[in-house]
């Protein structure tokens, strides 16, 4: 054995040896990121992907709301989710913002006959799951429900009631402020939170998409609060349920008239949303972090709304500049120029503008070459007409991704509650692989003329100030925060 191991070790030896006697006198060794290649040698099919999605069955409750229903007997499994639109964090008091992240998190502590424990203890005995959530910008407030097929009906029950009764005990809301508190100093300490903070605010500035959750904010929401906007806002008017799973749209809709009887419409307005006001001119905001070793980068502006008609094309865009491993950004600054672990975009969109954006986080030393990769890769996306290569291997990478996604139930059922919510055509997913297959290169080049507009390009730096304050001087005017968000004057 020891013998097989020195004589197998020699051939290792002897193989260097000559290796390197081959190799040219002085030469350095390739990068192991330079000229990236992405090898692409299985069989493709030229013909555009035709989908049709299982039918979902959809009716309204006898209360308005909205229910879609798509059948999988396959396992004894149901998922719901309930979308409350108009309780989401969009809608909290211009004074008192979190209040609607504050009153969907508190419905799972404490009804008018189950305590926090008791609610806790059911869902981990009967394995399943039922709670609600929110973000500070949305429209919407989500209730997710899962189970087995036999328990469902029990943890219907238990969501109904959590839903119609919940009692917001004021303990229960003293010990989310403190958890939260606790988790908002932690994100503070993060640089990519505070990147995420400073862009809010150039981007969107008052407008309800700017929110964040902070401890001033916290300290402001009363259970009053709280209970006046879960009586206001949690109506079924404007809701949709989605179930997927082992149920039929018969037994379910039966279900769920009989468990949410008690919960009415409230007549309320029609939704309006506003969209931001338009960006300012293009600027730098360095939030001035000292000491740190890299920096947290995001450029960005304003785009479009979710119908837009430009949707597929900016999304195709996206795609091309940061899209994963294989976007340009991800290929130049992690692949060729080795500044980062990773580099990425993406595009927001709801029923107002939203934004696009890039993001990456850098040594410090390297961050003025890496932002100026970055407005590189802008600028070739509006001067450059993408190859055919790159173009055709981005659209089947968007209708793969989109024909995978078809495996999972849970997943056709979204893009079922997407097309409701804003009222997207019934043939919308059945024509999308079409629809991204007949982009063309032109298009995606004047939309990113459109969009990406340098003149109106916000850059966001977190890092310290001392070490990347004058590189960043080269992008525009610099305006420097501390990690308060307070101005500091220069």
């Amino acid at each position: 054995m020891s013998k097989r191991i020195l004589t197998a070790a020699a051939i290792v030896v002897l193989s260097m040896a000559v290796t390197a006697a081959q190799a040219p006198t002085g030469a350095q060794p390739a990068s192991p990121s330079k000229g990236v290649v992405v090898k692409g040698k299985a069989p493709v099919s030229n013909e555009v992907l035709k989908v049709s999605l299982p039918k979902a069955q959809q009716a309204d409750l006898a209360n308005g709301a909205h229910l879609i229903v798509l059948e999988d007997h396959r396992v004894p499994l149901v998922s719901m989710r309930i979308d409350i639109r108009g309780a989401g964090g969009y809608f909290d008091p211009s004074d008192m913002p979190g209040v609607a992240s504050v009153t969907a998190a508190l419905l799972s502590e404490g009804t008018k006959t189950r305590t926090s424990q008791q609610i806790a203890t059911a869902l981990d005995t009967l394995a399943a799951r039922a709670g609600m959530s929110t973000t500070p910008s949305s429209e919407l407030a989500t209730m997710t429900v899962g189970s087995m097929t036999e328990h469902f009906d029990e943890v219907l029950g238990l969501a109904a009631d959590m839903l119609l009764n919940p009692t917001f005990p004021d303990q229960e809301l003293a010990r989310y402020k403190a958890r939260t508190k606790g988790s908002l100093a932690q994100q503070r300490a993060q640089p990519a939170y505070l990147a995420q903070e400073a862009y809010n605010r150039v981007v969107f500035g008052t407008h309800p998409a700017a929110r964040m959750m902070t401890p001033a904010g916290l300290d402001k929401i009363t259970r009053d609060a709280v209970v006046a906007f879960h009586a206001s806002r949690y109506a079924p008017d404007y809701a949709v349920i989605g179930v997927v799973g082992d149920v039929t749209l018969a037994d379910i809709k039966k279900r769920l008239d009989a468990k949410l009887a008690g919960w009415t419409k409230k007549g309320m307005a029609k939704l309006v949303f506003a969209d931001p006001e338009p960006i300012g001119p293009a600027k730098v905001s360095l939030v001035d972090r000292p000491n740190s070793v890299q920096t947290s980068l995001i450029v960005g502006t304003q785009s479009i709304d979710r119908t837009s008609p430009d949707y597929d094309v900016l999304r195709l865009a996206d795609s091309v500049i940061g899209g994963g491993p294989t976007g340009r950004l991800f290929l130049n600054l992690r692949e060729d120029k080795g500044f980062t672990y990773g580099a990425y975009s993406r595009l927001g969109a709801s029923r107002y503008r939203g934004d696009w954006s890039a993001s990456t986080e850098v040594r410090t030393d390297v961050t003025e070459p890496a932002l100026t990769e970055i407005m590189k890769e802008l600028a070739r996306m509006r001067d450059e007409r993408i190859s055919d290569k790159e173009f055709l291997d981005k659209k089947r990478s968007l209708v793969a991704n989109f024909a995978l996604s078809l495996e999972t139930p849970a997943a056709i059922l979204t893009n079922y509650i997407t097309s409701w919510l804003y009222d997207l055509p019934a043939d919308y997913w059945d024509k999308y692989p079409a629809r991204v297959m007949a982009i063309t290169q032109e298009q995606v080049q004047a939309v990113a003329r459109k969009y990406l507009d340098p003149a109106r390009i916000q850059i966001v730096a977190v890092g310290d100030g001392k070490k990347i304050g004058e590189g960043l001087k080269k992008f525009g005017k610099v305006e420097v925060f501390d990690t308060e968000g307070k101005p500091i004057q220069q």
